[in-house]
Parts: structure tokens; C-alpha cells; sequence
């Protein structure tokens, strides 16, 4: 069980537990807009897991309504149960199946998504373990495509990646007329190279905005006649999720 502040995950049931790197990106993404031109008001979320990601933004955007679709049974089962206890129920609708063969009546305004991105590694013996981690059920490919096919033409995707795997996906939304405006490099700590990027796409081709979250700072600590360094979150990484966790 992972507790945030206005809502909880029960994750026992789930492959993928609640990470770090999908909590930046639930807090980084924008899921409000512009109140006047760029009013978010249907929001998707491709392959909820827990639903932490159709959660945070629901937190974050009182007028969104989200719809949540995840392909795993257990899964979706988990999503469903941590949706149905939180404040946002109303809001968000958890639906089980693949997102090829989502239909809906709308688009949305804002997509998100942390996608199963490993190819070759070596797979589990857990087929729950492998359709989280590996691409086989939703490469590449066929996520662009769906995202252009449930986009609105001002809408934004978001979504999160390690590095190598963000240049791939980036040049296979160029192909499909998504553009990169905005990346955040996430590094454990300023002597360690970046591990995860989030990246917002819209159909507006420019230069791409790049920033940098250090997640932990080193802090001295006095400790009598010695002292001894340990890691603590950094300021910036305080600052984007106070609202969320419970320890800021």
C-alpha cells in the first residue's frame, strides 16, 4: 500500500508498483491548460496499472474527466478498487481491454502514459510482470497511432521513457506529425546521468523546452565528532510533489 495525501494505492495484486519516476510524471504533466484557449476537460490515461497516474491528475484538475484503460485483469481490478475508494470516483471511469481497440466517442485533451518499454531484455516468468515491463502488447508503433487517432488537433501526450528508448519513440511520433515540446531529464542524484525523461507531445513542430529534476541532494549531518553524508530529496523535487506525498 502506497498513501498519498488525498487518496491510497493498493498495489499487491499489480506487476508495476508505484515508482518514483510515474509520480513526476503525474505531478510534472500538464493536465489544466489554458482556462481561456486550452481548457482540459477529457483526459486519458493508457495503461492505468494501479490508476496512480488517472488519480494524480484528477487531484491536480477538478473539472477533468478521465477516462483509465488497462489491458491486465488484476490490474485493472486494482485500479478499479483504488479509484472506487478515493474522492475522484465520479470522475474517473477504469475500462479493461486494449487501447487498439478503444473506440470512445470523444478525444481527449491530455494523454498520458508510462508504456512498457523494454524489447529485447530478457523476459519473466510472470506473464503479468512481462505485458508491464516489455513492449510486445503495445509497441511503439501502434501507441503513436493510437494517440493520433484519440488526440484532439490541440491536444498534448505525455509520456514517460528511459533515454534511449525516448529518442526511439520520438522519431516515430516526428514520423506520425507529434513533436516534442518539453523534456524533463530525471536524475537519481547530480553525479549520475539522467534515468527517465517525461516528454509532452502536441502536433506544433519546435524546438523542445529541456529541463532537469535531481531527485535527492546530498545533506551533511553532524553526528558528534564525525560527520557523515546522506541523501535527502531535493528542494525541486520537494516542491513538485508536496502536494502528493505525505512526508513534504
Amino acid at each position: 500500500m502506497f498513501s498519498f495525501k488525498q487518496f491510497t494505492i493498493q498495489q499487491d495484486r499489480t506487476a508495476m508498483k508505484v515508482c518514483t519516476d510515474a509520480c513526476v510524471l503525474g505531478a510534472y504533466a500538464d493536465v489544466n491548460g489554458d482556462e481561456t484557449t486550452d481548457r482540459v476537460t477529457h483526459l486519458l490515461d493508457i495503461g492505468t496499472g494501479t490508476g496512480l497516474l488517472a488519480l494524480m491528475a484528477a487531484q491536480r484538475n477538478p473539472m477533468a474527466n478521465i477516462d483509465a484503460v488497462e489491458i491486465d485483469d488484476a490490474a485493472y481490478s486494482q485500479a478499479t478498487q483504488n479509484v472506487g475508494t478515493s474522492p475522484f470516483a465520479d470522475r474517473i471511469q477504469v475500462m479493461q481491454g486494449r487501447i487498439q481497440d478503444y473506440r470512445p466517442a470523444i478525444r481527449y485533451d491530455r494523454i498520458l502514459t508510462n508504456p512498457p518499454f523494454y524489447t529485447n531484455h530478457l523476459r519473466s516468468t510472470d506473464a503479468a510482470v512481462n505485458r508491464a515491463l516489455h513492449t510486445g502488447d503495445l509497441p511503439f508503433p501502434e501507441l503513436v497511432e493510437t494517440v493520433v487517432r484519440l488526440m484532439k488537433p490541440t491536444g498534448q501526450w505525455w509520456v514517460l521513457l528511459p533515454p534511449y528508448e525516448t529518442d526511439l519513440l520520438a522519431e516515430i511520433a516526428r514520423k506520425a506529425g507529434l513533436y516534442a515540446f518539453k523534456r524533463l531529464s530525471l536524475r537519481h542524484n547530480a553525479q549520475k546521468p539522467a534515468f527517465r525523461v517525461v516528454s509532452g507531445y502536441s502536433y506544433t513542430e519546435r524546438r523542445p523546452e529541456e529541463e532537469m529534476l535531481i531527485i535527492y541532494e546530498r545533506a551533511d549531518v553532524a553526528d558528534q565528532a564525525k560527520s557523515q553524508s546522506k541523501e535527502t530529496y531535493s528542494s525541486d523535487f520537494r516542491a513538485l510533489l508536496r502536494d502528493f506525498y505525505l512526508i513534504f
